[in-house]
């Protein structure tokens, strides 16, 4: 079955729309909670770490901290893990992006007109119009933020969804009828190269997570990408630059037990240096 991922302007609508999706078609339906409950069993001080940083945009030195890019590298793990399955809705946290190009993903972008956002919200949490237009901007904001800083592109661009959804002027019946339909049509570009594309972008996402949270490697530099143009080149090329000559074939190791049977190319340069972000 096919993918969905919602991105969204706080107070939109979009978890409502999500929902109905996922029950409509049997979907799995994957947001923050779902994130935060994986990302726990990379242990207590990853679910305090992950908590910590869903709730506040990283600010100075902590866009930079190992610990906020161990992060993110657990929560696209999780994310990528999650689409395997396939029949998933997955809410926000740049799902959109990490699924770019995968045939069988849909990615849509919900908006809503800023006053039917404040009613929503002041009802939602008993707010003033005051304090539901603060939490909005900061909401917007910081989800803006994120999606720049981890994947250096604009989060309310129409040119990166599939779908761009105004719910000030269609009821949230009728967007769900829209989605449905075109998820249908999206299911079957579901074709083994699709498949192996989303595969290969979990493992890397895998492999990456391993690494990027292992306190024993101090890296200034950590990618691990798939190879999937035509997917004549199947494996993975993680490229690092680590703080001792010594990590370079611990890097190496670590990395290919992880990839498991999938080829991996291994660029790994020393350079004294900061641990990495």
């Amino acid at each position: 079955m096919a993918i969905l991922t919602i991105s969204r302007q706080f107070g939109s609508g979009a978890e409502e729309i999500g929902k109905m999706v996922a029950q409509a078609l049997g979907y799995h339906y994957i947001d923050r909670e779902t994130i935060l409950e994986d990302i726990k069993q990379a242990g207590s001080k990853w679910e305090e770490k992950a908590k910590y940083f869903d709730e506040n945009y990283p600010q100075g030195y902590e866009r930079h901290d190992w610990w906020y890019w161990g992060f993110v590298a657990l929560n696209q793990r999780s994310i990528l893990n999650h689409a395997l399955e396939n029949n998933a809705v997955i809410m926000g946290r740049g799902g959109n992006f990490l699924l770019k190009g995968v045939k069988h993903h849909l990615g849509v972008r919900v908006e809503a007109p800023l006053r039917q956002r404040l009613e929503k919200i002041m009802k939602t949490y008993a707010l003033n119009q005051e304090n539901a237009h603060f939490l909005i901007e900061k909401a917007d904001q910081e989800m803006a933020g994120a999606v720049y800083l981890i994947y250096g592109r604009r989060w309310d661009a129409p040119g990166e969804y599939d779908m761009f959804i105004d719910t000030g002027i269609r009821s949230l019946d009728e967007v769900v009828g829209d989605i449905k339909g075109v998820l249908v049509e999206k299911d079957k570009l579901n074709t083994p190269e699709s498949k192996n594309i989303l595969i290969l972008r979990a493992r890397a996402a895998t492999v990456k997570a391993a690494i990027a949270t292992d306190p024993s490697f101090f890296l200034s530099l950590l990618t691990v990408e798939p190879k999937e143009e035509g997917l004549l080149e199947y494996g993975l090329i993680l490229r690092a630059i680590v703080h001792t000559p010594e990590e370079i074939p611990l890097i190496k190791e670590s990395a290919r037990k992880i990839a498991g049977d999938l080829p991996i190319e291994c660029e790994v340069h020393y350079q004294q240096h900061s641990r990495f972000g």
